[in-house]
């Protein structure tokens, strides 16, 4: 079910989302958020679609990633791409020094309370040594996760998604954390 209300962003640029992985929950994720934004104020992008240009055509992004657990490794590191991915915008010095970065994600907070959506905390550490300016940490209240290494200053670095245990909560996360972002971006 997609959020059905609109979110209106009147002095809002065009956001490029980008995620990874595919047919899961993370693409539902970036679907929904990119069906909050509307197709005028957002463009949405398989990782493997992406290339270091399109950081020239976007001054604000919304990045998604799922932590991988252990009962998935195998499959989901088969074809990780976020190292190739980094790889790539490192090969062509790209900076991202004036880009606004929102982060999101996946994670199961019962299964695996301790590393609760962790890889979240890669994302914004390899982003930020380009230069971007992360953007929209997110509460930590209304979660039941032990530790999670994307917690920053009694929030998560971005938005925590548990489409596992949570799934009834997550259109009203996305709807709120959007609506912060409009005032972040």
């Amino acid at each position: 079910m997609y959020i059905a209300a609109k979110i209106k962003y009147s002095d809002m640029k065009k956001t490029a989302i980008i995620y990874w992985p595919y047919k899961g929950a993370t693409e539902k994720a970036a679907i929904k958020i990119h069906a909050a934004l509307g197709k005028e104020k957002s463009e949405i992008f398989k990782l493997s679609e992406v290339d270091f240009s399109v950081f020239s055509n976007y001054d604000q992004f919304i990045i998604g990633g799922s932590t991988v657990g252990a009962d998935n490794w195998q499959d989901a590191y088969k074809g990780e791409q976020w190292g190739p991915f980094s790889k790539s915008l490192n090969d062509n010095k790209v900076s991202l020094k004036g880009k606004k970065i929102a982060l999101f994600g996946m994670g199961n907070q019962v299964l695996y309370p301790e590393h609760f959506v962790n890889d979240m905390k890669l994302l914004h550490d390899y982003f930020s040594s380009l230069d971007a300016a992360i953007i929209g940490s997110w509460p930590v209240e209304g979660y039941e996760h032990t530790d999670s290494k994307a917690i920053s200053g009694g929030h998560f670095i971005g938005l925590a998604l548990d489409e596992d245990t949570q799934p009834e909560l997550t259109d009203s996360r996305i709807a709120g954390w959007l609506k912060q972002l409009e005032g972040e971006f």
